[in-house]
C-alpha cells in the first residue's frame, strides 16, 4: 500500500503542470512548503518530544534571509536557500539554548513568547522588513534565468521538498534519531544508555529550525510579497495542527497532515476570524478521540472492516 501510494503521489506530481490551472499549481506550491515546514515541527516534536511554538517565527526568518539576500546582494536561489536554512538554523541553536532549560508547558511557552517576539521585530523593522507593509520579493534566479511563475518554480519547489523528505527519512534511520525517540521517551533511560541528552534536544530545535528556515526560501520563489500578519502565532497553530492530526511521530502523518489542512486552510481563506477555534477544536476532538492521527485512526478502522 506504501509502494502504492508513493507512485500514485510521484505519478501525480508529474503530470500536474501539464493538466492544472495557475491557482492549482500556485496551491501544490504551497502545499509543498506546507510539508517542509511539518516536517521540522516533525523533528522537534514528534521525533525529539520537546514542545516548540516558534514554528512560524523561524519560517519567517527564512523568507526575510531569501527576499533580502536576492535585493541586497542578488544571490541566486541556491545561496539564498541555503543561507535561508543556515540563518534560521543559527537562530534555533541560539534560542534552544535559553529555552531548552525549560520543560513541557514552559519551554512551550518561552517558545511562543520568542514567536511574538519575531513578529513585533518583523512588524517593526521597517528598513530591513518592510514593517507593516510588507517585503516585495525580487524574483529567484537560477543559472540566471527569473523565476517569474508559479509553473516556473513548481519543479523547483517539488525537488526541494523531495530532498528534504529524503533527508527526513536518512534523519530517522541515523544514530541521531535513535537519540531522538530515546529522549522522546525517557530522558532519564537515554542519560543512562549513554545519549547526551542536552545535544540531542539541541540538534533537534536546530534542525527543525533548519527546515522552517528552508521553507520560507521555498515560499519566496514563488512568491512576491510577504506581510508579518502571515507569521503569527495563527501559522504556528496551523502547523502544530497539522502535525499532530496527521500522527505524532510519523513522517507520513506529517506529509499527509500538511496537505489535507493546507487545503483546509484555503478553504477558511475567507472566514480568518474562526480559523484559529476550529483548528483548536479538531485539535482536542483528534487528542481526545484519535491520539495517534487521522491516518492510524482511518487505517485502524479499514482494518476493522476488512476483517469483518
Amino acid at each position: 500500500m506504501r509502494a502504492l501510494g508513493l507512485i500514485i503521489a510521484a505519478t501525480a506530481l508529474v503530470v500536474l503542470p501539464f493538466v492544472a490551472t495557475g491557482y492549482v499549481i500556485y496551491l501544490a506550491n504551497l502545499l509543498l512548503t506546507f510539508t517542509v515546514l511539518c516536517l521540522g515541527m516533525h523533528i522537534v516534536v514528534g521525533e525529539a518530544g520537546q514542545f516548540s511554538l516558534a514554528q512560524a517565527a523561524f519560517y519567517g526568518i527564512g523568507i526575510y534571509t531569501s527576499g533580502l539576500a536576492g535585493q541586497i546582494f542578488g544571490w541566486p536561489f541556491p545561496l539564498s536557500i541555503l543561507a535561508s536554512g543556515l540563518v534560521a538554523g543559527l537562530v534555533g541553536l541560539c534560542i534552544g539554548t535559553i529555552a531548552l532549560r525549560m520543560r513541557d508547558i514552559y519551554l512551550a511557552l518561552a517558545t511562543f513568547a520568542f514567536g511574538e517576539a519575531m513578529q513585533w521585530v518583523f512588524l517593526s523593522w521597517t528598513p530591513v522588513t518592510g514593517g507593516p507593509n510588507g517585503l516585495r520579493i525580487p524574483p529567484a534566479t537560477l543559472f540566471g534565468i527569473e523565476i517569474v511563475s508559479d509553473k516556473q518554480a513548481y519543479p523547483i519547489v517539488v525537488a526541494i521538498a523531495v530532498l528534504m523528505i529524503a533527508l527526513t527519512l536518512v534523519i530517522a534511520r541515523s544514530r541521531l534519531g535513535r537519540a531522538f525517540r530515546a529522549v522522546r521517551e525517557s530522558e532519564i533511560a537515554a542519560l543512562a544508555m549513554g545519549v547526551p541528552v542536552k545535544a540531542t534536544k539541541l540538534a533537534a530545535f536546530a534542525l527543525s529550525a533548519f527546515f522552517a528556515g528552508v521553507a520560507g526560501a521555498m515560499f519566496a520563489v514563488y512568491s512576491t510579497y510577504i506581510h508579518p500578519d502571515s507569521l503569527g502565532f495563527q501559522t504556528t497553530i496551523l502547523v502544530l495542527t497539522m502535525v499532530v492530526v496527521g500522527g505524532l511521530g510519523s513522517l507520513g502523518g506529517a506529509v499527509g497532515g500538511a496537505i489535507v489542512f493546507g487545503l483546509m486552510s484555503e478553504l477558511l481563506r475567507q472566514a480568518p476570524s474562526y480559523q484559529e477555534i476550529i483548528y483548536g477544536l479538531i485539535l482536542i476532538v483528534f487528542m481526545m478521540f484519535a491520539p495517534r492521527g487521522l491516518f492510524a485512526f482511518l487505517g485502524d478502522n479499514l482494518k476493522r472492516f476488512a476483517r469483518a
